[in-house]
C-alpha cells in the first residue's frame, strides 16, 4: 500500500491476510471468493479494497508473503539456533513433521499457479524466503565451526545451499507422491555428511 498504516490498520490488514490464508487452504484458491474471505474476516467490501485496492491478485500476493513467512516460522525456534548437533536433529524433526502434515498440497505453490510467477513481486517472495532459509542454515554451520565441531575452512555457503536443495528436492517428491521417504533420506544424508566433515582428519 502506498499510504502508511496505523497500528490498528496494520492489525486489520494482517487479520484479513491470515483469514484469507485459512479460507484458501480450506476451499482451494479456485473455489474461494472474496465474499468467503469477507465473511471469515468480518470485513466489508470497502474495507477489503481499502487495504487491497487492486483486488484479489493484490490480496493473493499478500497471502503468498504470509505463507512464505510461515514456512520459516514453522521451523522455529530450531532454525534460528542450529548451534549443536542436537539442535540440527530437532530442526530435522520439525521440518519433516511440517511437510508430512502438509501432505501433497502446497499453499504457496498453489498461490503462484494462480497469480503467476511473472506477476510483479511474486518471484521476489520465493527468492527472499529461500535466501533467508539458506542464511539461517549457513549461520548454523558457522555456529558449529565456532564450537569446534566443523573445520574452519569448510565451504559454509555450499553446505547451506546443498542442505536447502535437499529439503526442497524431498518436498517436491512428497508433493508428487504423497510420501515423505525421500525427504527424510535427503535431510538425514545432508546432516550425516555435515557430521562426517567434522570427523574428517585435519
Amino acid at each position: 500500500m502506498g499510504t502508511k498504516l496505523t497500528a490498528k490498520g496494520r492489525a486489520t490488514r494482517s487479520r484479513i491476510v491470515e483469514g484469507a490464508a485459512e479460507v484458501l487452504r480450506e476451499r482451494g484458491i479456485a473455489a474461494a471468493t472474496l465474499d468467503d474471505i469477507m465473511a471469515r474476516t468480518s470485513t466489508s467490501k470497502s474495507q477489503l479494497f481499502h487495504y487491497f485496492p487492486t483486488g484479489k491478485d493484490e490480496l493473493l500476493l499478500a497471502v503468498a508473503r504470509f505463507e512464505a513467512d510461515q514456512v520459516l516460522e514453522d521451523q522455529q525456534p530450531y532454525l534460528g539456533r542450529l548451534d549443536s548437533w542436537e539442535a540440527w536433529e530437532q530442526w530435522r524433526d520439525v521440518v519433516i513433521e511440517r511437510y508430512e502434515k502438509q501432505g501433497d498440497t502446497c499453499p504457496l505453490g498453489s498461490l503462484f499457479l494462480q497469480i503467476g510467477r511473472s506477476t510483479p513481486g511474486a518471484r521476489a517472495i520465493v527468492t527472499g524466503m529461500l535466501h533467508r532459509w539458506q542464511e539461517s542454515l549457513a549461520a548454523g554451520v558457522r555456529a558449529l565451526q565456532a564450537a569446534g565441531e566443523l573445520p574452519a575452512d569448510l565451504d559454509v555457503e555450499t553446505r547451506a545451499a546443498s542442505l536447502l536443495a535437499a529439503v526442497q528436492g524431498g518436498v517436491s517428491i512428497l508433493l508428487s507422491t504423497g510420501r515423505s521417504a525421500h525427504l527424510r533420506a535427503a535431510v538425514d544424508q545432508g546432516i550425516a555428511d555435515l557430521r562426517r566433515a567434522g570427523q574428517a582428519p585435519g
